[in-house]
């Protein structure tokens, strides 16, 4: 069994900060990783993503990455950016190592390349090779060159859509680490939103008209983005089951275990019967 979880930017950091993590929320998550594969059977596999939260997207958006450099432009706002990624980065695989889990760092940008602000290539045979080790990589949103416009932010959501289409790697379970749920509005302005269970093929048209942006700096497209491409892998991989939960305590341990049915929101091509 394979599993994808990302812990989103906006959880493991204030997004509407600088380079502001939030280290105890990032530790219990790391020891509820660790809970889970205490438990699990021995084929369980998983790989870690996550996103850049107050530290990549802060750059990116300063110096306009993700909408593209020149050639002869001033890269320094990309390497600054990369470099911001990657310190969010130490700190999680830092505290998965500190909690016991075999976390592994994997930089995107070093073997990736965009076109147009899409992911194009990347070569994950060192990332299949600690799988069969039983590491866990530990991925995370990056900049990339980009063959059409120079340069670009490739989302951890774009990553993991990569492993899904890659049979050597594709998870059977992908857990959204951030929102409590997909909600009929924005729960923060309308106390009247209710959470929404279960996105098919009978709703999803729906659910994306009252979905909107994320809530701080976000370069990757926000709530609905995320929604679209999740929703496009369900359908290209049937068996593929999609969960959105919040950072509840105990609630990643549970989904990890596939026992947190009923918490946050479900993504899966057929209806609940």
């Amino acid at each position: 069994m394979q599993t994808f979880v990302k812990f989103g930017g906006s959880v493991i950091t204030d997004k509407k900060g600088q380079e502001a993590p939030d280290l105890p929320l990032i530790r219990r998550l790391a020891a509820e990783v660790r809970a889970a594969l205490d438990v699990a059977p021995p084929d369980y596999r998983l790989i870690i993503g996550h996103g850049s939260g107050s530290f990549g997207h802060t750059y990116a958006r300063r110096y306009g990455i993700h909408t593209g450099l020149a050639p002869d432009a001033d890269w320094m706002g990309f390497a600054q950016t990369a470099a911001a990624a990657l310190r969010l980065n130490r700190i999680v695989v830092d505290e998965l190592l500190s909690a016991g889990v075999p976390a592994i760092a994997f930089q995107p940008s070093a073997t990736l390349v965009s076109t147009g602000g899409l992911l194009a290539a990347w070569d994950t045979a060192a990332l299949e090779r600690a799988l069969a080790r039983r590491l866990v990589p530990v991925v995370h949103g990056d900049v990339a060159f980009d063959t059409a416009q120079g340069s670009a932010i490739i989302s951890t959501e774009q990553l993991l859509e990569a492993l899904c289409r890659d049979s050597a790697l594709q998870p059977t379970r992908v857990i959204l680490v951030g929102e409590a749920g997909v909600y009929t509005a924005d729960p923060r302005a309308n106390p009247r939103a209710q959470r929404i269970p279960f996105i098919t093929a009978e709703n999803i048209d729906t659910v994306l008209r009252g979905t909107g942006g994320s809530h701080g700096a976000d370069v990757t497209g926000g709530m609905r983005s995320k929604i679209e491409l999740m929703w496009q892998l369900v359908r290209a991989i049937p068996t593929l089951q999609v969960q959105l939960i919040g950072p509840a305590p105990g609630l990643l341990t549970a989904a990890l275990l596939g026992q947190a049915s009923g918490a946050g929101t479900l993504l899966m091509y057929q209806p609940v019967l």
